[in-house]
């Protein structure tokens, strides 16, 4: 039986202009869901987390655990 490894991943969850939460990881291109309520949210990217994880090698797997978010800055700029 193949031994399971824990993951963290940092998670950026916004408000959606309609209502409810959108959740996107940094680290994981593409992988981002929604939900109604933060707990909801929070259980639909776990989901998609591990959705992600199983397409990926344990190479590939090894290589996005490198990547982190420093911070998140709000930017003023004039347009």
């Amino acid at each position: 039986m193949k031994r399971q490894r824990v993951y963290e991943f940092d998670v950026v969850i916004l408000e959606d202009e309609d209502g409810g939460y959108i959740a996107f990881v940094p680290a994981l291109p593409g992988c981002h869901t929604q939900g109604d309520t933060l707990d909801e949210v929070l259980k639909n990217i776990k989901e998609a987390i591990e959705l992600y994880l199983e397409t990926l090698s344990d190479e590939e797997k090894e290589e996005l655990l490198h990547r982190r978010v420093v911070g998140i800055q709000r930017v003023r700029t004039v347009a």
